[in-house]
């Protein structure tokens, strides 16, 4: 896509070119009376100041930010209109290391042997999942992965399956008569 240049004798003379029509000026001042978030007003009356003749760093010093905030806020409303001014929305896992269905696999691998009986053990996973990502990673790395995935922390059983009730008691009332 090939950007439009301001041609240079405007710059010299400083004259700011209008980019917007009577049409697009009436709807971004509608756009002003709809419930839209915080950020999107602020980045549509950047681009109503522009259209009344304001430059860059008198509308950065009006509206409290950078100079560089009122330049991609102009820049997003010429590629795509008021639509462009709609802030982008943030969620999901910003810093993820893996994606969820990598995660699945490595544990996996792991599960079967904790389906088996066998204790996990929580070295072993944190040293594989350090070689998966290719860096070193925290411990609570490793315990958020297992309680994403569902997996929790088993207390140690009360007794043996195979206890001896008569043996215990037996014990009890040889324990409690010792000098």
């Amino acid at each position: 896509m090939r950007r439009s240049m301001i041609p240079y004798d405007h710059l010299i003379r400083g004259e700011q070119m209008v980019k917007c029509t009577k049409r697009q000026i009436r709807e971004l001042k509608t756009a002003l009376r709809w419930k839209i978030p915080a950020a999107q007003r602020q980045r549509i009356q950047m681009v109503l100041l522009r259209e009344s003749n304001m430059r860059q760093p008198a509308i950065a010093a009006a509206m409290g930010v950078s100079l560089s905030t009122v330049n991609r806020a102009h820049m997003a409303y010429d590629r795509g209109g008021v639509k462009a001014l709609k802030p982008k929305p943030i969620g999901g896992r910003q810093r993820e290391n893996m994606t969820l269905s990598e995660e699945k696999a490595l544990l996996a691998r792991f599960g079967q042997a904790a389906g088996a009986g066998e204790m996990l053990n929580i070295h072993d996973l944190k040293a594989a999942y350090e070689q998966a990502i290719g860096h070193p990673t925290s411990n609570s790395t490793i315990y958020n992965l297992l309680a994403r995935h569902g997996w929790r922390k088993l207390m140690p059983r009360p007794f043996h399956p195979r206890r001896d009730l008569a043996a215990q008691d037996d014990f009890k009332k040889a324990a409690s008569h010792a000098p």
